[in-house]
């Protein structure tokens, strides 16, 4: 009944001579609407209050006029109730995907001039807002450039926000702390990166990213110049085309493009944002035709613990018996296995004389253990060498390349990414992308796209004392909320923020429990472990880290705040995990256990010891009976954490 009244509230007020439009989400609790009476614009409120005023829509291009204003109708818009059900090949959050929403679309043309078209797309679903463009080439000849998305929003100078500065390329790893900060210090000369997560007030958070990039850049957040009221306009800068200025050339098209969405998770808690399916649900279904070869789990890696790569044999086959003896799936070769890369005479197909590849495939095999294989982008870029490698690749038996220092996310490498991506899973391939930009949910049409980095993950411990606990509490309700990350955690040799040096073996700056909370609460399908075998083997926590699983049938967010502490819940099968860490503040959390059907369970649990504040390594390992409905209660040091199995008694 709910759907027919709001597609009867929008037809009432649409009509072809009509300037504005509303269309609500399935719960009514959040309204966008549309105005074409002036210069393009929407706004958004929820739960009846305002939360992005009016901000502008369209675009500037080469050798044309702008495209914002002077637009009419091609047809009357009609809104739709519309329901996406499916199956996630990988789990990365839910067992099973059900989401509704409503949904317009506005086919524009322009009444004087060229008479250019525009198409607008726009969905509301019951925790946020999405929209898209569409470009036509119309009458014109040749290639049609963007040069600017004016896509603003506006927002209230009173808020606060979570933001990765990456002033000022464009071309970066993405690898930046998400710090709070007021609004109103984004400048015009920001470069922020995505998500970006706003406090409006305590009661309204917004988290803008996009979905479904493809053919075109990824976008950035700045501010506008002379926007000087009670609002703050954030606006988009889109990452140029190489060889292009910042405010040249960012997307060139022939005959028609889409952009990506743009996405706004809406809410009253930011916690929930990372429960939302929206990102994956903006992207095409899966297009693989049989993507049973896709298998998630914990990885070894040869690299993270020394600072030093010592690519040899007995090296490598190390780290398979590391990853047979802890029952995970696979090990990850890393850079220098085909000897010096980023040089022309680099070859994917030749290992390095001192890797004996034939032994250590056969090795893997009878560890049942797969491998993974590092690569260079340019290497693997080189006269397209990716598509002769992968083939091979697959007659070895590889389970997934690892391709690293791309560091751009303009029209040309976004379509590189997807062109890799297609032909890995033609040869059954999984890919990890490091040096990477953010997710946007391909791994929905692609699932093979397992993982990426785009984070300041853990191997920075080796080299700087950026990775702190209220970093890692950050992670999250920020960088996460694109998708997955792989910030390669596992440093077991923890240590107190005086203790903390850099130094070769890496050492960790918080407790064990917090490095073990990690592989819960960090979304990442693949999740490479960071540490040496003699570190870890043996070692109290090391049983946790056979049983966690990478992926999950149910994710539940149970408490927490950006910066200071963070709980999820999440369900594998008939049993939950419990994963919880805090900032530089020990503390003591209650929680609820509500996500539990009535009965009893067995709690196994792995909570920082006592002396875990001057000895981060120490832990305790206990189990007892609960009973669904009571509270839990989880106490953390200063960078603490907290583990725990609830099973069916």
């Amino acid at each position: 009944m709910r759907a027919f009244i709001v597609t009867l509230f929008f037809a009432i007020t649409s009509s072809l001579s009509a300037q504005t439009y509303s269309l609500l989400s399935p719960d009514g609790k959040i309204c966008l609407d549309i105005d074409l009476s002036n210069g393009l614009s929407y706004a958004v409120s929820y739960k009846g209050r305002q939360v992005i005023d009016p901000s502008p829509l369209g675009f500037e291009l080469q050798d044309e006029p702008p495209m914002h204003k002077g637009f009419m109708l091609l047809d009357t818009p009609r809104t739709t109730s519309k329901r996406d059900s499916w199956t996630p090949v990988v789990k990365n959050k839910h067992a099973h995907v059900d989401l509704q929403w409503n949904e317009t679309h506005l086919a524009l043309i322009e009444k004087g001039g060229e008479k250019r078209r525009l198409d607008l797309f726009f969905r509301a679903y019951d925790n946020g807002i999405a929209f898209r463009y569409q470009l036509f080439s119309g009458a014109r000849i040749g290639n049609r450039v963007i040069s600017r998305e004016m896509t603003g929003f506006s927002v209230s100078n009173q808020a606060q926000a979570w933001a990765a500065q990456y002033k000022p390329r464009f071309t970066s790893s993405q690898e930046s702390e998400f710090d709070k900060v007021p609004l109103t210090g984004i400048s015009d000369q920001s470069l922020i990166g995505l998500p970006l997560l706003i406090e409006v007030d305590k009661a309204t958070y917004l988290a803008i990213t996009e979905a479904n990039i493809d053919n075109y850049p990824g976008f950035y957040i700045s501010r506008a110049a002379d926007h000087t009221t009670e609002q703050v306009l954030l606006t988009t800068k889109l990452s140029p085309l190489p060889g292009e200025k910042e405010d040249g050339a960012k997307a060139r098209f022939s005959d028609k493009i889409q952009t990506p969405w743009r996405v706004v998770m809406i809410g009253d808690n930011p916690g929930r944002f990372i429960e939302s399916e929206i990102v994956q649900s903006l992207n095409p279904a899966c297009a693989i035709q049989d993507p049973a070869w896709i298998k998630p789990g914990l990885c070894a890696w040869d690299h993270w613990w020394s600072g030093e790569v010592k690519m040899e044999t007995a090296v490598i086959k190390e780290y398979i018996d590391f990853a047979s003896a802890q029952g995970w799936p696979y090990m990850l070769i890393d850079w220098q296995w085909y000897g010096p890369f980023n040089q022309a005479q680099a070859d994917i197909t030749k290992p390095a004389p001192q890797v004996n590849m034939p032994e250590i495939l056969d090795y893997a095999r009878k560890k049942n253990v797969r491998l993974w294989l590092w690569l260079y982008s340019t290497d693997a870029n080189r006269n397209n060498a990716y598509e002769e490698a992968f083939a091979l690749y697959e007659r070895w038996g590889i389970a997934g390349v690892k391709i690293d220092f791309m560091d751009r996310d303009d029209q040309e490498m976004v379509n590189w990414y997807r062109k890799v991506i297609k032909k890995a899973a033609e040869h059954r391939l999984m890919v990890n992308f490091h040096g990477a930009y953010k997710p946007d949910g391909i791994e929905r049409t692609y699932p093979n796209m397992i993982t990426r980095e785009g984070v300041l993950g853990e191997e920075y411990a080796k080299f700087s004392d950026r990775i702190k606990p209220a970093h890692n509490v950050t992670l999250p309700f920020t960088r996460m909320l694109a998708g997955p990350m792989d910030y390669t955690p596992g440093g077991f040799l923890n240590v107190t923020p005086a203790q903390f040096k850099k130094q070769s073996p890496t050492l960790m700056m918080n407790t064990r429990c917090a490095e073990l909370a990690k592989f819960v609460i960090y979304e990442s399908p693949l999740t490479v472990f960071c540490d040496h075998p003699k570190h870890v083997l043996g070692q109290p926590g090391s049983d946790f880290l056979k049983i966690v699983p990478t992926v999950w049938d149910d994710t539940r967010f149970i408490d927490g705040y950006p910066g200071e502490y963070i709980v999820l819940a999440k369900r594998s099968g008939k049993n939950w995990f419990i994963g919880a860490m805090t900032n530089s503040m020990s503390r003591t959390i209650t929680i609820p256990t509500s996500f539990l059907a009535a009965g009893k369970y067995v709690l196994d649990y792995w909570q920082d010891a006592k002396e875990a504040e001057k000895i981060p390594a120490k832990l305790e390992k206990k189990s007892r009976i609960i009973e669904a409905g009571k509270t839990i209660k989880i106490p953390m040091v200063s960078g603490g954490g907290y583990v725990a199995i609830i099973r069916p008694q």
